[in-house]
C-alpha cells in the first residue's frame, strides 16, 4: 500500500492521518488535529494525494523567547488529545481538581450518560457538569447541548461554559426570544438554528413552549437546581410543569441527561425518588426500607448514576489537597433592641394586625389576603423603617392574585420558599393595602407609614448595630457582603453605610430591581482598584453566582425563614477559590423581636448544628415555607402574654412546642438518613 496507516498526507489543501482499514483506492483519513466525526474517505484516482512535508525553520522565522514558550505550550496542549484518555482536556481553560474528574468518568462508562450530581455547595458542579458536555463534543457522541436553569442564573452559566469550556450558548430567556425568533423561516425553532442554548426552566415549562422543546430538544440536557423539577406534596403549577418537562425529555432513552443539586434530598421521600427516576424509570419505585439483602443490588445500580460528596470526602483525594476557607460564625450571635419608638410602633402593629386576621368577615378568600397581607407587614416592620413604609402605603400582592392563587402568591412573597422560580423578583415589599379594607384601617396604615419613615436613621437600632459590625469586619481586613429581604432594605442599608463609612469605603446596592447583566456591572465597577468595599443586596445573588474573588464574609441582616437561602447566601463566598483562609459570617437577629427569635431558635441554629456535625446542609423536612406558616399561625396571632406590649412574646408551650420537637424529630431523622447516602455515593472507589 502506497500510505500505511500513521502517515501523514496532504490532500484538499489540508493535512490528513491515514488510517487503519485504508486501501491503494480508498484512504480512510482523519484531519491532524480533527475529530472521528471529520474521517472522510478520499480517492487517490480522482484527487491529488501527496506525502506531507513541513518546511524547516529558516532565519526569518526567528521570534523571541515568548512566542517560543507560547509555540511550545501550544504544541504540548494539542497532543493531549492523543496521548491522554479524554480529548477536551486540549479545549478548556480550566485545570480539574482529581475528584472533579469522578462525574465525567462515571458517565463515560454508561452507554447514555445519566447521571445525579449533588455535591456539597462549593465544590464545582458547573465545572463537573461542564466537563462532561465538552468531552462528549470532542469525542463526536453529541452535537448539540441545551442548560436548563433558574432564569437568574442562565448568564452564570452562559459566562461558565464560554470562559472555562469555549462553547459559545445563546441564552433563551422571556427577554430574548423575540430577538432569537425575528428573522427564523417559517418551520425552524430557535433549537435548530442555535447547537447550544441556555434555556430559563421558568420559560421553557409554559405548554407552548415546552411542546416545541420536546420535540426539538438535543441530545445532551444539563438540568441545574434539578430539585426544583421534583413531585413532592401540596407542589405548585411551576414544580409540576418543570417535572412533566423534565420527564418527557427523559423518555427518549438515547438523550443524555446530567442533574445538578446541592440538595437533591429535601426529607420527602416521593420527591427524592422522583428525581431520581429522571434518571432510570425503575427508580420511580425505589423502595424506602428493604431488607440487607436486596439493598446492595440497588445501590451498586444507583451508584452507577449518583455521585454526592461533602467537602470532607474530596479534601483529600488521590494524593492531592483541595483547600477550602474555614467558615468562621461569630459567636454570640449580634444583636440588637428596638428603640423606645420602634418597639411601640412594632407593638401597635401586632395589636393591629391581630384585630385585622380575627375579622371573618368576608368569605374565604378575604381572610386568606388578610393572613397575608398581615404576615407581610409584619415581616417588613421587622426588617426596617423603609421596608415598613413600602408595604405599608402599597397594595398587597395576594390582593391582586385570582382566588386559586392567593396562598401561592402569599407563600411566594412573604416566605423564602425552596422553589427556584426567579429569585431576584422575589424581593419587592409586598404590601398590605387591600381594595376591600375601611376607610379607617387604611389611614390606621398610612399612620403608621409615616411613624416608620420617621424612624429612619438613628433612631434605627438594628441599622446602627449592623453599621457597627460592618466596621470591625473592615478593620479585620474583610470585604463583607450585607444580605437583605427586601429592596426597600438594602437601598436603605446601603444609604446609610455610605453615609456614615465616607468616600474611603465604597458601598454599592444590587437587587432584583436590576437585569442580570448590569447585576454584574455593578459588582466590577465595585471591585475595580481594590480598596475597601461593602456590597447591599437582597436573595438575588444568594445562587449561582460566584462573589469568593472579591468578598470574604457575609453579614444576615435579615434573617431568611428558610435556612437553606442561609447557606446559599454563605456559599457565594464559602467555596472553592476563596482565596482567603478564612470566611466569616454573622447572623444578626433582634433580641426582643420575636419573628426573629422563633426562626433562629427553631430553624436556623439547628440548621447549622446538623451542618456541623454532618459537614453538609440537609434540607428541612417538607419545607421551611410550611413550617414558618405552623410557627405563626399557632402563635403570632395569639392574644398578648400577660407581661404585655414592652415584652411581646411569642408562646409556644403545649402544642406549640409539641410541634417544634415533632419538626426537629423528623429533621434529625433526615440527617441520619442523608449520613448514610453520602457515605455510599462519594465514589471513593474512583
Amino acid at each position: 500500500m502506497s500510505y500505511a496507516p500513521g502517515t501523514l498526507i496532504r490532500a484538499r489543501g489540508r493535512e490528513w492521518v491515514v488510517l487503519p482499514d485504508s486501501s491503494d483506492e480508498l484512504l480512510m483519513a482523519r484531519p491532524l488535529g480533527g475529530l472521528d466525526e471529520e474521517i472522510t474517505g478520499i480517492l487517490p484516482a480522482v484527487e491529488a494525494v501527496e506525502s506531507a512535508s513541513f518546511s524547516l525553520p529558516a532565519p526569518t522565522d526567528r521570534g523571541d523567547f515568548a512566542s517560543g514558550r507560547l509555540l511550545r505550550d501550544a504544541a504540548r496542549l494539542s497532543t493531549r488529545a492523543a496521548a491522554g484518555p479524554f480529548r477536551s482536556f486540549a479545549r478548556i481553560a480550566v485545570e480539574p481538581r482529581p475528584y472533579q474528574l469522578v462525574p465525567l468518568m462515571m458517565g463515560l462508562r454508561l452507554d447514555t450518560v445519566r447521571l445525579l450530581i449533588a455535591d456539597d455547595v462549593g465544590i464545582g458542579k458547573t465545572i463537573e457538569a461542564g466537563l462532561v458536555a465538552r468531552e462528549l463534543l470532542d469525542r463526536g457522541e453529541i452535537q448539540r447541548f441545551a442548560v436548563l436553569c433558574p432564569p437568574h442564573l442562565a448568564e452564570q452559566w452562559q459566562k461558565e461554559l464560554s470562559e472555562k469550556f469555549h462553547l459559545d450558548a445563546e441564552l433563551v430567556l422571556s427577554g430574548t426570544i423575540q430577538r432569537l425568533e425575528r428573522d427564523l423561516p417559517v418551520g425552524v425553532s430557535v433549537f435548530d438554528r442555535y447547537r447550544f442554548v441556555i434555556v430559563s426552566t421558568d420559560f421553557i415549562k409554559s405548554p407552548k413552549r415546552a411542546e416545541d422543546f420536546e420535540l426539538r430538544c438535543p441530545e445532551f440536557v444539563i438540568v441545574d437546581e434539578a430539585h426544583g423539577c421534583t413531585l413532592a406534596g401540596g407542589m405548585g403549577r411551576g414544580r409540576q410543569q418543570r417535572f412533566d418537562l423534565i420527564r418527557k425529555i427523559a423518555a427518549r432513552p438515547d438523550r443524555h441527561i446530567v442533574l445538578v443539586t446541592a440538595t437533591p434530598h429535601s426529607g420527602n421521600e416521593q420527591a427524592f425518588r422522583s428525581l431520581l427516576g429522571l434518571l432510570d424509570e425503575q427508580f420511580f419505585d425505589l423502595p424506602v426500607d428493604i431488607a440487607q439483602e436486596e439493598r446492595d443490588p440497588i445501590r451498586r445500580k444507583l451508584a452507577r448514576h449518583l455521585v454526592q460528596r461533602r467537602r470532607d470526602d474530596i479534601r483529600h483525594y488521590l494524593a492531592t489537597d483541595t483547600s477550602f476557607p474555614k467558615r468562621f460564625d461569630k459567636k454570640p450571635e449580634p444583636s440588637y433592641r428596638f428603640g423606645d419608638e420602634y418597639r411601640a410602633l412594632f407593638n401597635d402593629i401586632v395589636a393591629f394586625v391581630r384585630e385585622f386576621v380575627a375579622d371573618t368577615e368576608g368569605g374565604a378568600r378575604r381572610r386568606r389576603v388578610r393572613y397575608w397581607s398581615a404576615l407581610a407587614l409584619l415581616r417588613c416592620v421587622s426588617s426596617s423603617p423603609a421596608a415598613a413604609a413600602a408595604t405599608l402605603r402599597s397594595r398587597a400582592a395576594v390582593d391582586e392574585a385570582p382566588d386559586e392563587d392567593v396562598d401561592e402568591v402569599g407563600r411566594r412573597t412573604v416566605l423564602d420558599q425552596d422553589d427556584v422560580d426567579d429569585v431576584g423578583n422575589l424581593d419587592f415589599s409586598p404590601g398590605s393595602d387591600t381594595e376591600a379594607d375601611a376607610a379607617s384601617t387604611r389611614r390606621k396604615l398610612l399612620e403608621f407609614a409615616r411613624r416608620a419613615e420617621a424612624l429612619a436613621g438613628e433612631p434605627d437600632t438594628k441599622l446602627q448595630g449592623a453599621i457597627r459590625e460592618v466596621k470591625g469586619l473592615l478593620k479585620d481586613g474583610f470585604q463583607p457582603i450585607v444580605f437583605c429581604r427586601f429592596v426597600d432594605t438594602a437601598d436603605y442599608v446601603a444609604k446609610h453605610l455610605r453615609e456614615t463609612l465616607g468616600d474611603k469605603v465604597r458601598v454599592e446596592s444590587v437587587t432584583g430591581l436590576l437585569p442580570p447583566a448590569e447585576r454584574e456591572g455593578r459588582i466590577a465597577a465595585l471591585v475595580e482598584g481594590g480598596g475597601q468595599y461593602v456590597l447591599v443586596c437582597t436573595d438575588c445573588l444568594s445562587e449561582g453566582v460566584n462573589l469568593q474573588q472579591h468578598f470574604n464574609a457575609v453579614l444576615h441582616y435579615d434573617l431568611c425563614w428558610n435556612p437553606t437561602r442561609h447557606e446559599q447566601r454563605e456559599g457565594r463566598v464559602d467555596r472553592f477559590g476563596q482565596e482567603k483562609r478564612e470566611v466569616r459570617v454573622i447572623t444578626y437577629y433582634g433580641q426582643d423581636n420575636p419573628i426573629d427569635g422563633v426562626i433562629l431558635d427553631v430553624l436556623i441554629r439547628k440548621h447549622k448544628s446538623i451542618k456541623s456535625d454532618l459537614g453538609v446542609t440537609v434540607a428541612v423536612p417538607g419545607s421551611s415555607e410550611r413550617i414558618a406558616q405552623t410557627l405563626f399561625e399557632g402563635a403570632l396571632f395569639r392574644e398578648m402574654t400577660r407581661s404585655g406590649l414592652q415584652q411581646l412574646q411569642l408562646d409556644f408551650s403545649g402544642s406549640g412546642k409539641a410541634q417544634i420537637d415533632e419538626f426537629h424529630a423528623e429533621w434529625e431523622a433526615a440527617r441520619d438518613k442523608e449520613s448514610v447516602r453520602r457515605s455510599r455515593f462519594a465514589q471513593h472507589a474512583l
